[in-house]
């Protein structure tokens, strides 16, 4: 499938299922090791002498406000990646490319804005996060040198997606490969070595991602590309990035609502609990970042090849690839539900060894995910909108899953029969089965209706 002239990576040629294990599996493998750069970060922290479990649940404060800025590489990202597949399979190269040179203006717009408010308003939206005196220099020093970096980690995760979109998988995977490597070996050196701590930490990150930026644009203005950076398409055109930002915005809504749950999750596991539920609950969401991401990986590599043989109007096809990717979906997430509820103490033994976050992050793991398998219709079906260009739908069913779910229920559960802590970790599953059904089984009757005409 990595291919170089325009023209090729026909995705409506040979086998659907595996068209789309070509793109999705090195993505996969991309979006595993991408989470090295933040989990890494944490495993160091959380073993840091004496105040290693206040600096975990610093940087897990932190770490939303952090999500909220990256979704807007997403909506750039997750926006004009699919348009282009669709575009590149109607055979429109030079809008393919109208597109990504407009993500790029979009890209370094949006974060020049955001590296400005986030100095601005840090602190006291750290605070209305759940940082306590405590943990609030962890969680402001940690952000403080991050965003000096945010442009670079900005262009890295929103231009990528136009790397895989074209069929280069591998190279697309490398990218992240690189930067991850990169800031596993500068971890402990900066923040042990060098006695930098949090600090240290952000800026082997930002380094990390720097170098992957400078990959990701390299590739698209080389030969390789089919699809490259050219001048004339990087004249801002409203049009297309009024579609690149909707199409986005379920990427987008998807990220910033999962920021806002565990901004709810933190701050009332604060009320209830203190320092030592927000340090567990830091652990539970960097574990759900890593099982999860096989879902999200396979789900939005399927997105090129669904993308192009929609726009080709292969639909037999598309049917198929939807079928593929259901069982798919539902077969990692079974596994990665069986792997949590087996071991759930030696995964959080991964972050921090205390006796205290351990027999409180055990049982708040178990409640967290044991509906984790419908996680698998979230995925599929709001991405297999995504992939036809359905923006609607799929920012309905991101809203609907967190905003019109979670949050409420985060803040009602609690008070029911006296659950408190609990009712608050329940709030998860019961989003999981309800948000997860109602998306996957819209998208069968509404796409489902459309294939078939």
């Amino acid at each position: 499938m990595e291919q170089t002239a325009a023209g090729k990576n026909d995705f409506t040629m040979g086998d659907m299922k595996g068209s789309i294990l070509k793109i999705a599996l090195p993505m996969i493998m991309a979006q595993l090791v991408n989470v090295l750069y933040n989990i890494v970060d944490r495993v160091y922290l959380g073993h840091m002498e004496g105040d290693g479990r206040l600096a975990l649940t610093g940087v897990g404060v932190a770490f939303p406000l952090i999500t909220i800025i990256n979704a807007f590489a997403n909506l750039c990202g997750s926006g004009g990646a699919p348009l282009c597949s669709i575009e590149r399979g109607r055979g429109n190269m030079e809008k393919s490319e109208r597109i990504m040179g407009n993500s790029l203006v979009l890209l370094v717009c949006l974060g020049v804005v955001l590296t400005a408010a986030g100095y601005l308003f840090k602190t006291p939206l750290l605070y209305l996060f759940g940082a306590s005196a405590q943990t609030i220099a962890y969680a402001d020093g940690y952000l403080e040198v991050y965003l000096a970096g945010n442009l670079f980690v900005m262009l890295g995760l929103g231009m990528n997606p136009f790397i895989q979109s074209q069929g280069f998988a591998k190279t697309g995977m490398l990218t992240v490969v690189i930067g991850a490597l990169l800031n596993l070996i500068l971890d402990p050196i900066f923040i042990y070595g060098f006695g930098w701590g949090v600090q240290g930490a952000a800026l082997a990150t930002i380094l990390s991602q720097m170098v992957s930026a400078v990959w990701v644009i390299g590739f698209l203005r080389g030969k390789r590309a089919i699809m490259r950076l050219r001048l004339f398409a990087l004249r801002p055109q409203p049009g297309l990035m009024k579609q690149i930002l909707f199409l986005g915005l379920s990427g987008f809504t998807q990220s910033v609502t999962n920021s806002l749950v565990q901004i709810f999750c933190n701050a009332s596991l604060q009320f209830y609990g203190g320092d030592l539920y927000v340090g567990a609950m830091t652990v539970i969401y960097s574990i759900r970042e890593v099982v999860q991401m096989p879902l999200q990986g396979f789900t939005q590599g399927a997105q090129p090849v669904l993308g192009y043989n929609y726009g080709a109007k292969a639909y037999d096809r598309v049917r198929e690839g939807i079928r593929f990717v259901t069982v798919m979906s539902l077969g990692f997430a079974t596994a990665a539900w069986l792997i949590l509820m087996i071991f759930p103490g030696q995964l959080i033994r991964l972050f921090n060894g205390e006796p205290e976050l351990l027999e409180a992050g055990v049982l708040s793991l178990r409640i967290h995910f044991v509906l984790f398998v419908f996680m698998a219709f979230q995925y599929a079906g709001q991405n297999i909108f995504v992939s036809l260009g359905k923006a609607k739908q799929a920012v309905f069913f991101s809203l609907f899953r967190k905003v019109i779910l979670g949050i409420p229920l985060i803040l009602l559960l609690p008070h029911l029969w006296n659950l408190g802590i609990y009712g608050v970790l329940a709030a998860e599953p019961v989003t999981n089965i309800i948000g997860g059904l109602a998306c996957y089984l819209t998208m069968q009757y509404v796409v489902g209706r459309e294939l078939r005409g």
